[in-house]
């Protein structure tokens, strides 16, 4: 999308990543339950196969916060990769760099700080996220833990204590990544 589509194409293609988060929060993951369903369209699809949908579950889940959160982690690289230089691509191949070993050596390199950028977004949101493990699936994340002892249960101190891991994590995810220099390039 960055570098092979046209200018126009390109246009499009962003508007076309961008069409998802017009949608509310709410009706993506309920249109996801709806497909996810015993009756829902993606059983109807796979049912003459003899294949039968992942139904409710991990699975689930994780489909779900990939639909809902990929945007945020294309546009980032996307905008990395548009930065890349055609030359240095250019250069790579006329030193003999196979597509490989170019991708290997010159585009991930760069590309890097936007990887770590788009991967601080989508970790960081799901880490928090509630309602879809609850709504697709039984699979208990930080976000159910912290929300189940604030409400109905009332034990502030386990949800206080439990809130702080995402905090912690992602502390520990941003140093790892300041150590390989993922922001000395910003």
């Amino acid at each position: 999308m960055a570098k092979v589509a046209s200018r126009r194409m390109r246009g499009l293609l962003v508007v076309g990543i961008l069409t998802p988060l017009w949608a509310s929060y709410l009706v993506k993951v309920y249109a996801w339950r709806v497909i996810l369903s015993e009756e829902g369209i993606l059983n109807w699809a796979l049912g003459p196969l003899g294949i039968k949908g992942p139904g409710f579950g991990f699975v689930a889940t994780w489909l779900v916060f990939s639909y809902l959160w990929l945007p945020y982690m294309i546009l980032p690289i996307y905008a990395g990769l548009e930065r890349i230089p055609a030359s240095m691509l250019d250069a790579s191949g006329d030193l003999g760099g196979k597509p490989g070993t170019t991708f290997r050596r010159v585009v991930l390199p760069l590309a890097f700080p936007a990887v770590v950028a788009g991967s601080i977004f989508t970790f960081s949101l799901t880490l928090g996220d509630y309602i879809t493990p609850q709504l697709v699936s039984s699979t208990q994340f930080i976000g159910n833990v912290v929300y189940a002892n604030v409400g109905i249960a009332n034990n502030l101190p386990l949800a206080a204590a439990f809130a702080t891991v995402p905090v912690f994590v992602m502390i520990v995810y941003l140093l790892v990544a300041r150590r390989l220099g993922a922001f000395e390039a910003l």
